[in-house]
């Protein structure tokens, strides 16, 4: 009779396992880019704590977001979703916020983004004079929030960023910029040798942080360098 019971109740679990198999799996997805609509360039991002895309899927009583970093550059993919109908929402942008949106997924879908960047990092120039990095660059504003600080960040990836460096200078403003004021910010070289060894390259990246809680850094694309 032990024995019988057994062998009931694996053909149950298997029978369970097998309907939970018979699921169709995900065939769709939603990818696309966050477009600064006064320049048409795509708003560089973190991609460690930065900018956060929310998917939430309707048709469930209680549904679950499912959450999404954007990429450096700006641009996302997410390609294993269910087709269905779907509420975006997006958090801790480095843009003004944009309204939650519905959208029906079907298939490879594609939806971009176009946005106003807190700060757009202007004429930027990233150059190794001497011993030292030295970046030159100027500030635009679109909101009235002071500027808290700004920096110029080093990494071996070329996801360097305020979350991913491995020297940074740093300088706090808390300040409404002037736009046609240019701003200076060096990493001296043999200081930071244990970090930036010579001969090897590594990434650069500016960055501005506006004054407004959750928000992320605005950048300026990467350059190369080597040391």
């Amino acid at each position: 009779m032990k024995k019988l019971q057994i062998i009931l109740l694996a053909s149950v679990i298997a029978l369970v396992s097998c309907k939970k198999d018979n699921y169709d799996a995900p065939s769709a997805g939603l990818s696309g880019k966050f477009i600064d609509e006064a320049t048409n360039e795509q708003v560089q991002m973190d991609i460690i704590r930065g900018t956060r895309i929310e998917f939430i899927e309707h048709g469930y009583e209680n549904p679950q977001s499912q959450f999404m970093v954007l990429k450096n550059d700006g641009s996302y993919a997410n390609t294993l979703m269910f087709a269905n109908a779907y509420t975006i929402k997006i958090s801790e942008p480095n843009f003004i916020p944009i309204a939650p949106q519905d959208i029906e997924i079907k298939g490879q879908t594609t939806l971009d983004f176009k946005v106003t960047p807190y700060i757009r990092v202007k004429d930027a120039s990233i150059v190794k004079n001497g011993n030292k990095i030295v970046a030159t660059f100027k500030l635009q504003q679109n909101v009235i929030n002071n500027v808290q600080k700004i920096g110029l960040y080093a990494h071996a990836d070329s996801r360097v960023g305020e979350t991913m460096r491995l020297v940074a200078s740093e300088q706090n403003l808390n300040a409404v910029t002037d736009p046609n004021h240019v701003y200076t910010l060096e990493i001296d070289l043999p200081s930071n040798s244990g970090q930036l060894k010579p001969g090897n390259n590594y990434h650069f990246r500016i960055g501005a942080l506006i004054g407004i809680g959750g928000s992320k850094p605005n950048y300026a694309p990467a350059v190369k360098l080597g040391v």
